[in-house]
């Protein structure tokens, strides 16, 4: 099979196009033919050494994709269009994916569309309907509003009948105000917190680093969603203030309630329906080759991308 690999961590420079060995099948497992594999951040990470890979020589990168079973103990399996979200080694052509890691997809829903807003659109799911569970008439604020998740999860929180406000470069300003975002605020430069006197609900915060001012736009009895670190480690938190405040940070990680193949089914039904119900559009994923890995990691890194960034084989 071809693969996307590399021998060393580092920079973009350490990957690699070529032929690997095909994945040799359990019981309890189903061949992949991938279309269509997600690149995101924790790639990024994970081909710099910082972050938890799957061991393998070489390595190959990459946790998600979309695609037809090819091969399968259970014959009536063979031929169903599926996505995955949390099955190492997605970076080939070829993917082994467990039985139970498996999300049928509906007829309605395209290979491309399934690998675009798979891993996204089931962490704003959960950041939406788990960690915040706010009700209809909240202000919820979204750092990063046009990235993967931001998109999806604006749209979702507007549907659930809430005001969305976020931050997003000068760039993608006119992308926000298109997913119906209330008013947009500059991510690079944070005068603006200081002088803001709305006050949140909910602040959703991706980046990490600017976890200090999330927890400035909120009321009293407001929380942060903490769910990433685009942006580097989170401050040392002041807790006796956040106490003093009544102000809450929640996390979690998505894999603690992606627990069985049903709970993957149901939620990303849940999902699904916000798309065929004509309620969250997204940007066209922008497509690299697998071969072109490396440009497609520059771009990631460079922030250039409005959405998702997909790798065909």
């Amino acid at each position: 099979m071809k693969a996307l690999y590399f021998d060393k961590f580092g920079d973009s420079d350490v990957l690699k196009y070529g032929e690997q060995p095909e994945p040799v099948l359990t019981a309890d497992e189903v061949l992949v033919k991938t279309s269509f594999i997600g690149l995101n951040f924790a790639d990024i990470y994970r081909r710099r050494g910082e972050y938890t890979i799957a061991q393998r020589t070489p390595y190959i990168n990459g946790y998600e994709g979309a695609g037809f079973i090819v091969e399968s103990r259970d014959k009536w399996l063979i031929g169903k269009r599926v996505l995955f979200v949390d099955v190492p080694f997605a970076n080939a052509s070829f993917v082994a994916v467990p039985k139970a890691h498996l999300i049928i997809l509906p007829d309605d829903i395209s290979l491309e569309l399934a690998a675009s807003i798979g891993l996204q659109g089931l962490t704003a799911d959960f950041l939406a309907h788990d960690l915040a569970k706010d009700q209809q008439g909240a202000k919820v604020f979204i750092s990063g509003v046009t990235g993967g998740v931001g998109q999806i999860l604006s749209q979702m929180l507007r549907a659930d009948g809430m005001s969305v406000y976020g931050s997003a470069s000068k760039e993608k300003v006119a992308t926000a105000i298109k997913l119906g975002v209330k008013e947009v605020f500059p991510s690079r430069e944070f005068s603006w917190v200081e002088q803001q006197s709305q006050q949140f609900d909910t602040v959703y915060d991706g980046i990490g680093s600017t976890l200090n001012q999330s927890i400035k736009l909120l009321k009293n009895r407001g929380k942060v969603v903490l769910f990433g670190m685009a942006g580097g480690q989170p401050p040392q938190i002041d807790f006796v203030n956040l106490f003093s405040q009544s102000k809450n940070i929640l996390t979690g990680d998505l894999w603690h309630f992606l627990t069985s193949y049903e709970e993957r089914n149901s939620r990303a039904k849940r999902l699904f329906n916000y798309f065929l119900e004509g309620k969250i559009t997204i940007t066209p994923p922008t497509i690299f080759h697998l071969s072109d890995g490396k440009a497609a990691h520059d771009y990631l890194e460079k922030g250039k991308n409005v959405g998702k960034i997909l790798l065909v084989p």
